[in-house]
């Protein structure tokens, strides 16, 4: 029996990859959701907006699958608000909390229970990147993103957007800092950084002022012209990756979906820095109360 942890699985591409990776036999799915529950994929409470549940969403896993391990591990939840004025309640920006901080702690709780050659997918996206996003970030604060400064007006889309794309950032950041701990080369694990692309038809977009909406909606009625890739196709190979069906050229963590074919490209020039790696990494463990080494 393989075991995979899964987040954000309820909807969109990860509700797809949720229910290819589950149709295999022998393969167990614990999927962190707001609400658990019974049935297939086994449903543990999960809300990242909270690290106390983060880390009781890590004791439900160990109590539930006891001696086992856990062979490949998707984080893949994610969100985008209408800007940077909520908090989650250890009192990080939302984005930043939710998107990074919470994976993050979640990810350093379960890797002692990561089998030897297990996978670590960690869904990105390609608005980190400046040659793609304009608004894309250009250097990287992880103090400031955690802890925005204050403004006598509220923020809006823009500084929303901002604060998604720096969070994508820091995935895939988390990815090549795990990829190159002491931990995943003695377990020789599998790290992967996924970027699904602009995919119409996920909830991500239900923050977004209308007339983006609207150019979401457009972009899904003319996606064969686009090359756009579908939800199904976007979560199968979210799945495909988890299953280890697919596997990363040597040398490469991020694989990008781009017209409908999944390639390996270098990420941008930011996300390859070194210091940046080790900062945020750092940075991140001081937030969660952790050890910054693994």
């Amino acid at each position: 029996m393989k075991t995979v942890v899964v987040t954000g699985g309820t909807s969109g591409i990860g509700a797809v990859a949720t229910q290819r990776i589950g149709s295999v036999p022998g393969t167990r799915v614990l999927l962190g959701a707001r609400r658990g529950g019974l049935g297939s994929p086994e449903t543990l409470s999960l809300d990242l907006t909270r690290l106390s549940s983060v880390k009781e969403f890590v004791g439900a896993i160990y109590d539930r699958i006891g001696d086992a391990e856990i062979d490949a591990l998707v984080l893949n939840a994610g969100s985008q608000f209408p800007n940077i004025d909520h908090r989650t309640e250890d009192g990080f920006e939302m984005t930043f909390g939710v998107n990074h901080l919470a994976h993050y702690l979640l990810l350093r709780l379960l890797l002692p229970k990561l089998t030897y050659g297990a996978t670590v997918v960690i869904t990105t996206s390609d608005t980190h990147d400046p040659k793609i996003n304009p608004l894309a970030p250009k250097q990287l604060d992880p103090e400031q993103l955690a802890h925005p400064p204050g403004r006598r007006r509220r923020t809006g889309f823009s500084a929303g957007f901002r604060a998604y794309s720096a969070s994508k950032l820091c995935n895939l950041l988390t990815a090549r800092g795990l990829a190159d701990s002491n931990v995943a080369k003695l377990k020789s694990l599998t790290v992967i950084a996924y970027n699904p692309g602009f995919t119409a038809g996920t909830s991500l977009f239900r923050a977004w002022p209308l007339w983006a909406k609207v150019a979401v909606g457009v972009a899904s009625v003319v996606r064969p012209m686009t090359r756009l890739a579908t939800v199904e196709q976007a979560g199968t190979n979210l799945a495909d990756l988890a299953l280890g069906r697919i596997i990363p050229p040597v040398g490469h963590i991020y694989a990008s979906l781009v017209n409908q074919q999944l390639l390996w490209p270098d990420p941008s020039e930011l996300a390859r820095r070194d210091d940046t790696v080790v900062g945020l990494w750092n940075d991140s463990a001081r937030m969660v109360g952790l050890l910054t080494t693994v």
